[in-house]
């Protein structure tokens, strides 16, 4: 599913029009990106929880040369999936 199937699928459900729809998906996920920037961890209870880990710096190598180099720290968005969804999958 891509985001303009996820946009259909909540017209659908919700039935509202497709640019209703495409501007809710679109506020969830910037609400979404703007709290993991911030450092926040976003629970939805039953569906699961996106947080953010830091990531050390390591030593790496360039797969084209074989040269060592280094990959500076960083942070990364992670998702948790909760015991409800984890359910329903299964």
């Amino acid at each position: 599913m891509n985001k303009n199937d996820l946009v259909a699928a909540v017209a659908t459900k919700a039935d509202i029009t497709k640019t209703d729809a495409g501007t809710l998906v679109d506020a969830v996920l910037e609400t979404l990106t703007r709290a993991l920037k911030k450092g926040d961890e976003v629970r939805l209870v039953g569906f699961g929880t996106f947080y953010v880990t830091k990531r050390a710096p390591s030593k790496g190598r360039d797969p084209r040369t074989g040269q060592p180099i280094n990959i500076k720290a960083s942070k990364q968005p992670k998702f948790k999936a909760g015991k409800a969804l984890k359910q329903a999958v299964n």
